[in-house]
Order: structure tokens, then sequence, then C-alpha cells
């Protein structure tokens, strides 16, 4: 039976990981995984998130099953978090997930179930397990355009050409903030124009927002998505606490569906079914830390100013990265470093360009120019910026 399997492509990120590695020269460079560093290449916890399993350890008395949702409590503080007071909680049905990854592939599932013939748009470019998720689901999926390769800026007038031919039983996948791997957002207008051609087309939004809190503040980068949420009919929303609450490998997610208040019931009940049919019941102890942490004041106050330091820290970099290309460079063509916000910046180089940082400068990023900004420190930083001036980016 195992003889009949096909050999899987690799994944790039996991393969450039594995190349960093096996790389024993000591000034080597790591731009390419998606997790926050700090100064010392440390991926820290966050002391909320300590305080939070201390008294987790200390108070906890069983380990039986949560609901087939998840807890309750953390659905709530969840959908408070990302949608604040933007829809009445009548419309709102959720359920936690093992991470956003595994929301999105759930929210898949559930937009499937409601239109087998699902048709998805998604930016280009986009996270790369958007795609191969999208193809092992066999969902049929088409591109917009969305970055600028010359401007590394969002192509909003080739957005909204692309978008101009979605129908209402297509489904639009946005990117909540900080996108990945471009690290170029829409502006507030932009997304004003983006939800009245949504209102006009009928058209599905499937919002993934995985770094709230890392680009202007925990409700700027949750804005879009309430005003999203707000002005249509039915919006589903893919939420990660990896990032922002530093707890990657606890696989702590949510999907929210917004629904009319008349479909929220089964809406509601056919995530609980699918949760059943793909892994029973959702991991719980990231959610528990995450409840614990929004529903103290003295835990929430502290995790807030931690993450505040965080986003602040990556700002730092990028103006630190965008000045050191000035000074290298004699140009302002890297400037958009400090207008991009998140996690992620992408140089716009073509990738013989990116082998060269690899292979001559032991820098590592991914093969589209994605770095991220993240895996910098006030040291390396002039490292990268003379070796990209110097391979001609």
């Amino acid at each position: 039976m195992f003889a009949e399997l096909k050999e899987q492509p690799p994944d790039k990120i996991l393969m450039l990981m594995q190349l960093f590695r096996e790389d024993s020269r000591p000034e080597k460079i790591d731009l390419g995984v998606g997790v926050f560093k700090d100064a010392t290449g440390n991926t820290p916890i966050m002391e909320a998130v300590k305080t939070a399993e201390k008294q987790l350890w200390e108070n906890e008395t069983t380990k039986t099953y949560v609901g087939l949702t998840g807890d309750a409590a953390f659905n709530d503080v969840m959908c408070d978090l990302v949608l604040g007071d933007a829809v009445p909680s009548d419309r709102v049905a959720s359920a936690a997930q093992p991470g956003g990854t595994g929301a999105v592939r759930q929210g898949l599932e559930l937009l499937r179930m409601a239109r087998p013939n699902l048709r998805v748009w998604v930016s280009d470019p986009t996270w790369p397990n958007h795609l191969s998720i999208l193809k092992f689901m066999g969902v049929e999926t088409r591109l917009y355009r969305y970055f600028d390769a010359d401007t590394r800026a969002v192509d909003f007038d080739g957005m909204m050409e692309d978008l101009a031919g979605v129908g209402p039983d297509d489904v639009v996948l946005l990117h909540g903030c900080c996108h990945n791997p471009t690290g170029a957002n829409l502006n507030p207008t932009q997304w004003e124009a983006l939800i009245a051609l949504l209102a006009q087309t009928g058209a599905t939004p499937f919002i993934d927002i995985a770094y709230q809190g890392f680009g202007d503040g925990l409700d700027a980068d949750a804005d879009a998505t309430r005003k999203v949420a707000a002005s249509v009919p039915e919006t589903v929303i893919a939420a990660s606490c990896s990032k922002n609450f530093g707890i990657y490998r606890e696989r702590t997610g949510i999907l929210i569906a917004v629904a009319p208040e008349a479909d929220r019931s089964l809406t509601q009940s056919t995530l609980a079914y699918l949760n059943r049919q793909n892994f029973s019941f959702p991991p719980d102890h990231g959610s528990r830390l995450v409840t614990m942490i929004l529903q103290d004041t003295t835990l929430r106050t502290a995790w807030e100013s931690e993450l505040e330091h965080v986003r602040n820290y990556m700002l730092e970099l990028r103006q630190q990265l965008a000045e050191a290309l000035r000074a290298a460079s004699g140009s302002d063509r890297f400037s958009f470093l400090a207008e991009h916000r998140g996690m992620f910046s992408r140089l716009g180089a073509a990738p013989d360009k990116v082998e060269k940082l690899r292979t001559d400068h032991a820098i590592y990023m991914v093969g589209d120019s994605r770095m991220n900004i993240a895996g910098l420190n006030p040291q390396s930083i002039p490292i990268l910026a003379k070796a990209i001036v110097e391979v001609g980016i």
C-alpha cells in the first residue's frame, strides 16, 4: 500500500531551516523562519505566560476533555479581542482550533460544506501554506494582484480590478494585518473601498489575522477585520495566538464565523461537527493560558506591555535597517522597510540574488525575498545592509 504513495514537494521554509542548521559559518543570519526573536536570538516566553502557567500548575485539578468547540471562556475572550463590539454576539459562532493553521483549514472546510464548488481568491503573493492547503483540498483557487515589486507597496488598483470579477459564491482570502509575506498593508481608505466591493459583489471575506498586536497595536490591527465583519452579512475569521502570546508550540487558535442571527445556531453546530470529524476536542493548555491572561487585569496589563515592547522593537529594527541601507546604497530605495508592518517584509529581489546572499554572505531568507525582520539585531543589521548592496538588490 505505502509503495503507492507519491513523493511530496518539500516545504521551502523547512528546507531553509535545515540548510541554516548545517551551515558552519559563525556569522550566519537566519531571516527565514517566522518566529519572533529577541536581540540574543532567543524566542522568549512572556512573563505573563509564565505567571499564568505557574498559577495553572498550582490550581488545575483535571485534564479531562473540554467541549468540542473548546472552552467557552476562551472563545469569548478571543472573539472580544478580535471583534470588540463590532458585531452583536448573537451573530458570532466560534470554535477553538489547533493553531492559526488549524483555523484556516477548518474555515475552508466550513466554507466548502456551505459551497461544495467553492472558489477562493488569494492575494499574490500570500502565505505559502494557504495555497498548499487549498491545493490539497482540491479547492479552485484564483489569484488577485496585491504586491507591486517595483514600489514594494500594495498594487491596489490591480487588486480591485481583479476582485471586480468575484461573485456571491466566491470567497476572498484577506490578511487582517501585517501581510505575510510582504509586510505591505492596505490603508484605511483602501479597506473602505474593498469593503464596498465585497458588499456590492456579495463575496464572502475570509480573514486570516495571525499577527494582531505586531503592527500598529492590538485595536489598530483589528480595525479592518472589525469593519469588514460589521459591513457584510457573513465573515469567516481565523485568528492565531502563536505570535502575540508567543505560544507557538501550544497550537492555539480560533475560528470565528459571523453570520446572520437566524443562521448562527446552525453555524455553531457545524463548527462542533467539523471539530469532531477532524480531531474531536481541541488542545486546551494554550487556550487556558490565553483565557487567564485576558480575564485577569494584572496579567493582561503585563501581557499588553510585553507585546507593545515586541512591536516597538520590530519597528526600531525596521527603521535601523532602512537607515543602514540608505547609508550603504546612497539612496532611499529601501525606505519602504520602515513603512511595512509586522514580522515580514519582501525585498522584491530575484531568487538568484537571494541565493547569492546565502552562498556568499550566510544570510538566509525565503527565495521570494521574504525576510523575518525579527531575525535581525543591531549587530547584524549593518552586515545585512552591506550584503544587500553588494549582491546588487
